[in-house]
């Protein structure tokens, strides 16, 4: 498995944040109150203003995004990896704090958003990391804490073969204040199978 540090500075925002400072090796990132990416299903409303820091991203490789949980402390407060093909055609998969628990969940978007949510009451204040694969049509999810290994999250419909961005994503739709750290951001190599995790950090190369 080979691991490929994306700068920050090589991201283009969908739309710019409140702050952007860099800390070390990490990003600071402060949301807009309201902020947020939904179409239509069910609240019939269309938000395209949420913050992603959106880069390249080819077949050839998989990305990893990086960031703490202990900013968040409201309903909604979310964050994690964007995968981008137009304004009705992307995923967002991340944690999202739902009735006082952090939820793994991910949005999937072609005209309508679907919503789907896992609890996980122990990741409260740690670093998850998000990753996404893709294989013929579909893209393979996964999602992990820095105490455990992966979990496969959600096997999606992606069946872009060009136009592909991705990178990090904050939103915050129900208060001001929020702000997440990131602290990696890679390219690695894409996943050999759906029922293959990719390594651990003890176990990298």
């Amino acid at each position: 498995m080979t691991y490929t540090n994306i700068p920050w500075d090589k991201g283009t925002w969908t739309t710019a944040p409140v702050s952007v400072q860099e800390e070390g090796e990490g990003l600071r990132v402060g949301a807009k109150h309201g902020s947020d990416y939904w179409e239509k299903t069910l609240y019939e409303f269309e938000h395209r203003d949420g913050h992603a820091l959106l880069a390249p991203w080819e077949d050839a490789s998989a990305m990893e995004v990086t960031f703490q949980l202990s900013s968040f402390t409201e309903l909604y407060d979310q964050a994690g990896l964007m995968l981008w093909h137009g304004p009705e055609q992307w995923i967002k998969a991340g944690v999202e704090l739902n009735d006082g628990v952090p939820q793994v969940a991910v949005v999937v978007t072609d005209g309508y958003s679907d919503w789907s949510l896992a609890p996980a009451p122990e990741w409260v204040g740690q670093k998850v990391t998000i990753r996404a694969s893709r294989q013929k049509d579909a893209v393979i999810i996964r999602a992990r804490s820095q105490s455990e290994g992966w979990r496969t999250i959600r096997v999606a419909r992606f069946p872009y073969a060009s136009g592909k961005q991705a990178g990090p994503f904050v939103c915050s739709p129900t208060r001001a204040g929020l702000e997440v750290v990131f602290t990696r951001w890679v390219l690695a190599s894409p996943d050999a199978d759906l029922h293959t995790d990719p390594p651990l950090p003890s176990e990298r190369e």
